[in-house]
Order: C-alpha cells, then sequence, then structure tokens
C-alpha cells in the first residue's frame, strides 16, 4: 500500500454505469465514445455505496479546458484533493477481482474518510485503486503524538 496525495481537485465528467458491477463497461465505452482519448486526460472510475448497500459507479475522465460546450449536458465530479491510501494493479483486465480485494483492503484502514469514495485511476493497462484519508489523518512522521 502506498499514500498519493492530488495538490489540486480534479474536475470530472461522468456517465452514471446503468448498474454494479454489470453496468461499469458500457458507462465506460459511452464515455470514452463522448470524450476520445488524448495523451493528457486522465480516465477514473468512482463508486460510493448508498443507505440502502446499492453501489453508485461513475466512469469519469479529466474536464480539459479545450473541451467544447457540447459537454455542458455530461455530469460532473470533483476528486478532492488531499491524502489517498493506493494499491496499484498491473494489467488490471488478466485481474478483475484484484480490484475488489484492493478496495476490500484500503476500506478496511482505520484512516479512511468514511464519507469517501472508491477511486479507479486507470493507467494504460494498469489501475491505481484508491481512497480519500479522513481529516483526522496525519502522515506518520515519528513525531505525532496523541
Amino acid at each position: 500500500m502506498e499514500s498519493f496525495t492530488f495538490q489540486h481537485d480534479v474536475k470530472t465528467y461522468c456517465v452514471t454505469a446503468s448498474s454494479f458491477p454489470e453496468g461499469i463497461q458500457a458507462a465506460h465505452e459511452q464515455l470514452h465514445a463522448l470524450l476520445p482519448q488524448n495523451d493528457r486526460r486522465n480516465y477514473y472510475g468512482i463508486s460510493w455505496q448508498k443507505e440502502d448497500g446499492s453501489i453508485i459507479y461513475k466512469a469519469a475522465a479529466d474536464s480539459m479546458e479545450t473541451d467544447g460546450n457540447e459537454l455542458s449536458h455530461l455530469e460532473t465530479f470533483t476528486i478532492k484533493n488531499g491524502p489517498y491510501n493506493t494499491l496499484f494493479i498491473a494489467n488490471y483486465a488478466e485481474n478483475l477481482d484484484g480490484i475488489k480485494r484492493a478496495f476490500d483492503l484500503l476500506l478496511e484502514q482505520h484512516e479512511v474518510d468514511p464519507n469517501g469514495y472508491c477511486l479507479e485511476w486507470y493507467i494504460d493497462r494498469d489501475v491505481k485503486c484508491m481512497v480519500p484519508l479522513g481529516k483526522e489523518y496525519r502522515p506518520f512522521t515519528g513525531l505525532n503524538k496523541e
């Protein structure tokens, strides 16, 4: 497990999956059709559990200054700046169960933000699974005292 810090909020455009996990691929395909890949656009998966136990999943991509007004109908989501715990999965397509196992492990950590979300950051064939840390989290410096 590693830590990662977003230095700034990341604004994204989203497509909500019709179901979880069955609708994930279709949501990503729809998003890629609307926002073709380029060298600077990052793609994500964002999910969280509702009170009734169901899961909301959004395929997301960076909002860029060059995007036109024709995208204004899309949903948006802001990935919050701050610290995240992460697990990296190489070649995720050959290990889809690895994503679930990664989030199971990440969500068990005591410093996770209970009001946060699960974030998948797709990097070529790999994925970085991430969860934001709560406001009480302080990086260990060896000097932290209760």
